[in-house]
């Protein structure tokens, strides 16, 4: 640090007082601060409050005089989140700063009526990018423990603290969005324009809009940090030399060539990136400028790179910025790409813009970069951009075409069982992406192999319980209910083709989600013998498929596990309606109960796998005290299952597991919140006590944990890029890799995935050789054959079906409305109009009213005749209405009287109306 910026940060120390809560970026600091101080400052922010910590925090800072403080420092508040303040500080400009002082002032004079009038928890989602994770699971912590009025009180407090420019504009569309009387209080000046905001945040109602898939990506938001650290990426004022086999992997894209790079996780990919970019920039003649678009999959990624790319080139005089879902409403796409040199997007933005010719032709740009690059098949967002390219190459465009730039660990196999195979579906994805060069590391492998650690691989093959009486009374209890449903309908076998299905099977799984689905459109001349045998088809098939479940969880974890899951369940069941058939249902598992019990307190019943499990890591632990651990699981409630077992265990109880699942519902499970993801990966980041994560396929790519060296892969195995994916976890030196399971097949797939990965090295190498023209023309001739297959298969969109449809209740087939009567509420929402429609449903209280958008969830809707779930009741504007949910019905075609079940309203192409308030007032 030079002594200039010395006085500088002393002169501007007041806005680091007045913003910065320096708990929050303390773990980022530990290497430049005792740990004496580092417990002084946690201290005085739990006695005194964050200004006064951060006043101790800033006098540690200046006592600093070791090299290399300041750029930590810098890097501490990125990486926390503290954007604006460390745009400032890097410039000395905190003009930006300063223009939120008259918001401040505002919020401090409305903050008794902030108080009174907002309920925290119900803004706190949207205005979170507004705030560091820390404080929003603060904000959390407080309403919890002291109620909403205190933790209205937390909010102003971190609000006023906020570095980000627009938090004012984000506030008051937080709040018009509730609805918020607040929002007449809340004035900002005409000049910012409003974003409009359609999260619905409901489980229970969907959207036909395709963009809402990409949407949901937000559920990894800021889960991790890229594989380069923002450390390593050069500095201006911190050279940072690149490594020999860096400069290797860049060659082929700095001579211009349409490039994958394909190298492991951990080596410096987004370095590697920048340095291409950067080259790319600046070689163009006088008067001409280039136009640089990073694709990032996963939001994590996108805001990294956006950090990353805007710290290395705005001070070198490039414009940056980004776009992703949750800003695209807000500003104009168009804008971006024309005002800016580099543009950081998640791909669906920019496919959404060319199918609407907001950017008229992919010529406005001169290099594209596809981080992932093996997701560019099918009708990922990728091939659709890259389907545009091709369109416009092999049309004979006289347009200029980007430069194509592929980033990943792994280009994958696909299906192939040779070399020869290997190489045709790589050669596929280079013809995908325009690649006429592969550039993997050889003339530097030593160096290679000294920064990126492989970790031991281990298989470990681990018995079956010898006794397996608790699955015995399930099986029995299933074949019991398989025969019941057969008294009701002879024919019950042959409704699915899957005839092989083992109980506790995802073969078994699959059978009934296919009988479930025929029974949807059974029929019968007598509609009432029809509805009786629908619904009893239906209870019986849906507790097979909580049974299948049971063993499924059964087999990986405790019986008392398995059997809590099904306590629970038929626990929901009598709380719902209790007909004769679940009464029956119950009553024989109640039956069996006592003796499922005593099985499941039995020590002798111990599942072997745990038993292996334990002593895998208390084996670790013993020679590597340090050890951290990332455990991989299949499903949601193996994770919560081996948590419980963890902290159960008075051996293993020291590892403190912490847990990270995706967000979305299953039909087992509700996922983690935003929230709770981020504190997981920063408890596990931060905390030495936190020594084992337990996670799900979610964690699989973009966790960068330098210290992790122990991956265990639970009866845990995919293709060969997630096995090197998953593997790429462990990233410290002597770090191992275990595969544990009881089943040889899974041993076989993961040996087969490391054949694979042999095979892809060997293809790969192969390919490199090939003559630079005669691999062009392979690639060439792959696109034109692609492209006809393509041209050949695409459909027209089908015109809506206007004639009038019957939606019946796919669980007894009453009638329930017409499609005549259904109305489309903002795009997603369906609702149903006419008083008839309110006398088929029973309404019962939410289990979570809130508000969400536009309308106030407050009941579920239910079928009146069997119970069926129907969608959710709601207050929008000034009207009570239902929102129905299409997967609750089957649709009847009046005329012929087929029967169609549909899992998405987007895929039923009726004649869709819009929602019309004069409507409702006739």
């Amino acid at each position: 640090m030079t002594a200039e910026q010395r006085r500088n940060l002393q002169a501007f120390g007041d806005y680091l007082r007045k913003m910065l809560d320096p708990t929050c970026i303390l773990s980022y600091m530990a290497p430049w601060l005792s740990e004496d101080k580092v417990q002084c400052i946690q201290a005085e922010k739990n006695n005194k409050g964050a200004m006064e910590a951060a006043s101790l925090f800033l006098r540690c800072l200046l006592e600093l005089q070791e090299d290399g403080w300041f750029q930590a420092f810098l890097d501490a508040l990125g990486h926390a989140g503290y954007s604006g303040l460390c745009e400032a500080i890097e410039s000395w400009d905190f003009q930006k700063i300063d223009q939120l002082e008259d918001y401040r002032s505002l919020l401090k004079r409305l903050q008794p009526e902030f108080k009174n009038r907002i309920n925290p928890r119900d803004i706190l989602p949207d205005i979170s990018g507004c705030l560091i994770s820390q404080e929003c699971e603060e904000i959390l912590q407080v309403c919890s423990n002291k109620g909403m009025m205190a933790g209205a009180e937390k909010m102003v407090e971190c609000l006023l603290r906020s570095d980000k420019e627009n938090w004012p504009k984000v506030l008051k569309i937080a709040l018009e969005k509730e609805e918020s009387n607040f929002s007449e209080l809340w004035i900002v000046e005409k000049g910012l324009e409003d974003v409009e905001t359609k999260d619905m945040k409901d489980d229970e109602t969907e959207t036909f809009d395709i963009q809402i898939v990409y949407q949901e990506e937000a559920e990894y938001v800021n889960l991790s940090q890229n594989s380069c650290p923002v450390s390593e990426v050069p500095q201006s004022n911190s050279p940072h030399k690149p490594r020999n086999y860096q400069l290797e992997l860049a060659l082929p894209a700095q001579e211009g060539k349409n490039t994958i790079i394909c190298a492991p996780t951990g080596c410096g990919k987004t370095f590697i990136s920048v340095l291409i970019c950067e080259h790319h920039l600046g070689n163009f003649p006088q008067g001409k400028k280039g136009k640089v678009v990073f694709f990032a999959n996963k939001l994590p990624v996108y805001e990294q790179q956006k950090f990353v790319f805007s710290k290395y080139f705005e001070r070198r005089g490039y414009k940056v910025a980004g776009v992703c879902g949750a800003t695209v409403e807000s500003i104009s796409v168009e804008q971006i790409v024309e005002n800016n040199d580099i543009i950081i997007l998640t791909p669906q933005i920019l496919v959404n813009s060319l199918n609407h010719r907001t950017i008229p032709s992919l010529s406005v740009f001169t290099l594209m970069i596809f981080d992932e690059c093996h997701n560019t098949s099918k009708l990922h967002p990728y091939n659709m951009i890259m389907f545009n390219y091709l369109d416009q190459k092999l049309g004979g465009s006289s347009e200029p075409l980007p430069q194509i730039l592929g980033l990943t660990a792994s280009v994958g196999v696909g299906n192939a069982r040779n070399k020869t195979e290997a190489m045709e579906y790589i050669l596929k994805v280079c013809a995908s992406l325009d690649v006429s060069a592969i550039a993997t590391v050889k003339d530097n492998l030593k160096e290679l192999e000294e920064i990126v650690y492989k970790p031991q691989k281990f298989s470990r093959k681990v018995q079956s319980r010898t006794s397996d009486r608790f699955k015995s009374i399930i099986c029995q209890l299933m074949k019991e209910t398989e025969n019941l449903a057969k008294n009701v309908f002879e024919e019950f076998d042959k409704l699915s083709q899957y005839q092989s299905r083992d109980f506790g099977t995802q073969k078994y799984e699959q059978w009934i989600m296919k009988v479930q689905k025929m029974c949807a459109v059974f029929k019968m001349s007598d509609k009432d013998e029809e509805s009786r045998i629908c619904k009893a088809l239906f209870l019986y098939t849906s507790h097979l498929r909580k049974y299948n479940d049971a063993l499924i969880i059964y087999e990986d974890a405790r019986i008392k596990d398995a059997l809590d899951y099904l306590t629970d369940f038929f626990n929901e069941v009598r709380a719902a309606g209790f007909d004769e058939i679940e009464q029956d249902l119950t009553r024989r598992f109640e039956e069996k109960l006592p003796e499922l019990e005593m099985v499941s307190m039995d020590p002798s019943n111990e599942n072997p796998k745990l038993r292996d499990l334990c002593f895998i890591l208390l084996e670790e632990y013993h020679l590597k005290p340090d050890t951290r651990t990332i455990l991989f699981v299949k499903t949601r409630a193996l994770v919560n299952a081996l948590k419980k077992w963890i902290e159960g265990n008075s051996q293993l109880s020291f590892l403190k597991p912490g847990i990270l699942t995706g967000r979305s519902k299953t039909s087992q499970t509700i996922g983690m919140t935003l929230p709770a993801q981020k504190s997981a990966l920063d408890t596990f980041r931060t905390n030495d006590n936190n020594k084992i994560l337990i996670a799900t396929s979610v964690a699989d790519e973009g966790i960068d944990i330098a210290q992790c060296n122990l991956v265990i892969l639970y009866e845990y195995v995919g293709n060969v890029i997630k096995m090197i994916q998953t593997r790429g976890r462990g990233r410290a030196k002597g770090s191992k890799c275990y595969l544990l399971t009881s089943n040889d097949e899974v041993i076989e797939k993961e040996d087969m995935n490391i054949c694979k990965e042999k095979m892809m090295n060997e293809a790969i190498l192969y390919l490199q050789k090939l003559d630079d023209a005669v691999f062009k023309e392979t690639v060439y001739q792959i696109q034109v054959q692609e492209k006809s297959l393509r041209d050949n298969s695409e459909k027209p969109k089908p015109e809506p079906d206007k004639k009038n449809k019957k939606l019946l209740c796919r669980k007894c087939k009453a009638f329930a409305c017409c499609t005549a009567d259904v109305r489309v509420v903002e795009q997603c929402h369906y609702t149903v109009i006419g008083n008839s429609f309110k006398e088929c449903f029973a309404r019962k209280s939410h289990s979570k009213p809130e508000n969400c958008g536009s309308f106030e969830k407050k009941e579920k809707i239910f079928c009146v005749k069997c119970n069926h779930d129907w969608g959710i009741h709601v207050k929008y504007k000034t009207f009570e209405i239902p929102f129905i949910k299409i997967q609750g019905f089957v649709v009847e075609d009046i005329l012929t009287g087929i029967q169609t079940p549909y899992t998405r309203w987007r895929d039923f192409d009726f004649d869709k109306k819009t929602f019309d308030a004069a409507e409702m007032s006739n």
